[in-house]
């Protein structure tokens, strides 16, 4: 998807940033198109191991008509919605990106589903817990111990020993829908523990154009297609309701964005945005918005208000409701309605 979208009153800065966005599909294809092509082609061998996402259709989870999305924004520490969940005792269906499972798991919480999507050979597997995790590989990659996402990887070594000890007591018990675009390091650990797959392919183009690499691909493995919205997040809500039938789903932890007191370093993209306009031109790339709802500035990147953008499209063309109850980020506007976690729970549980 691409975006001519101006800034608005709202929206300061960002004059680059926002030219990058109009640019993101393209971006990311080049980025991780070959690589989740290459993943998804190693996978072939391990397709056995799994049943494809169309099971899910016939598997009902959670009572009723509802679910949460659990997703590892920054506002997941600042809000931690698992503790309203818990204490209503919610029987809805709850489903997580990889990146928000630990958290849940901590917390006594087994989510209905967990996603995963991102193809990248190393960083995704640490939310699973990495076997092969050692010094060299932590001096090579600062990814997880700079972000404002969760602090306990700021020791990574001790919280590497939890997740493993996490996923290998529950793992038997977590269902997943496993992207053919993942890690071979990523499917190997879902294996070693026990979760019980389900195997899609996300949407890499436009699968009814012609050379469509997505359309090949469904072909070469029969499994669904399944547009993402170019991260996991969205792929969790889109399992949500298109997959799982769910009529009121409802996110957290989807910030798209950043807290305002949030230093650049310690943002998702900031290596990446630093070498190309160095120090001086961070201002430019970044963009700040202001959330009528918290009544307060966020800011963000092209990569995020691509997604944002990408996501309010999809919500708008989506046949059941959208709440946001991520309590903070950039998320709102048209078919998304923002309210409290436990509004939410109160009036559709």
């Amino acid at each position: 998807m691409t975006s001519s979208k101006t800034p608005s009153a709202a929206e300061q800065g960002g004059a680059l940033g926002r030219q990058l966005v109009a640019r993101m599909g393209e971006l990311t294809a080049q980025r991780h198109g070959a690589l989740a092509l290459e993943n998804a082609a190693r996978n072939q061998d391990f397709l056995d191991r799994g049943r494809s996402l169309a099971a899910l259709r016939e598997t009902p989870l959670g009572n009723g008509d509802s679910a949460v999305v659990i997703a590892a924004g920054p506002s997941l520490k600042r809000r931690d919605p698992i503790k309203a969940i818990r204490e209503r005792n919610y029987r809805g269906c709850i489903i997580t990106t990889e990146s928000a499972l630990p958290y849940c798991l901590r917390n006594g919480v087994v989510p209905d589903l967990t996603i995963t999507l991102d193809p990248h050979a190393t960083r995704i597997v640490r939310w699973f817990g990495d076997p092969g995790l050692d010094r060299e590989a932590l001096e090579a990659d600062d990814y997880y111990r700079r972000q404002d996402m969760d602090d306990t990887f700021a020791n990574e070594v001790k919280t590497n020993r939890e997740v493993l000890s996490l996923l290998d007591r529950h793992g038997k018990d977590v269902r997943i829908a496993l992207a053919t675009s993942a890690s071979e390091a990523v499917v190997r650990r879902v294996i070693d523990t026990g979760m019980k797959i389900f195997w899609w392919n996300p949407m890499l183009d436009d699968p009814d154009e012609p050379g469509s690499v997505t359309a090949d691909l469904q072909r070469r493995n029969g499994l669904p297609c399944v547009n993402a919205g170019g991260n996991v997040g969205t792929a969790a809500w889109m399992m949500a309701g298109a997959v799982l039938g769910k009529q009121r789903v409802a996110v957290t932890g989807m910030d798209f964005g950043y807290y305002d007191d949030t230093p650049y370093k310690r943002t998702q993209y900031y290596n990446e945005i630093l070498d190309c306009v160095g120090e001086a031109g961070l201002d430019t790339v970044f963009m700040r918005v202001y959330n009528p709802h918290i009544k307060a500035w966020f800011y963000t990147d092209p990569a995020y208000m691509w997604y944002r953008e990408a996501f309010l499209e999809m919500a708008a063309d989506a046949d059941y409701r959208t709440y946001n109850c991520t309590g903070g980020g950039i998320l709102f506007g048209g078919a998304v309605e923002s309210m409290g976690i436990e509004t939410f729970l109160d009036r559709f549980e």
